[in-house]
């Protein structure tokens, strides 16, 4: 194995990114799919020969619920109550994170969920310790 990859950090270059606005992932230069989050290797065929790429942040939103409970962590207190979401990535890949712009009552998830699928589009929302990812409705 190339220890080159042990090396790098996926994480870090991830939140680097992030912080600068870019979305990264990885694609394989074996079966030519993304994985995302990005890890060290494939997630679809487990090969380590992957590649950097910047993803188009574009997306459509498939599910939307909001917490009803307390934040997962103590630094998403703030930001609660807030809207959850599954997005598909133009590029195929489905991210799970915040999605701001839609009021977390019964009575906005309804109006989502009405609409039907909406576009998004991915955002960085600064924390005073990491960057997080979220996504917008266009339009």
């Amino acid at each position: 194995m190339d220890t080159a990859v042990l090396q790098d950090s996926a994480i870090r270059t991830f939140y680097e990114a992030l912080g600068e606005g870019r979305l990264e992932g990885r694609r394989c230069r074996k079966c030519g799919k993304i994985t995302f989050p990005p890890t060290n290797c494939c997630e679809h065929c487990g090969s380590f020969d992957v590649e950097w790429t910047t993803l188009s942040g574009k997306g459509t939103l498939l599910f939307a619920t909001h917490n009803i409970t307390p934040a997962c962590h103590p630094r998403f207190e703030p930001i609660a109550p807030y809207v959850y979401g599954h997005i598909r990535l133009d590029e195929g890949v489905i991210v799970q994170a915040i999605v701001r712009g839609i009021e977390a009552t019964p009575e906005a998830l309804e109006a989502v969920y009405d609409k039907g699928p909406i576009p998004v589009k991915a955002a960085v929302m600064e924390m005073p310790d990491l960057p997080v990812l979220v996504f917008e409705p266009v339009g």
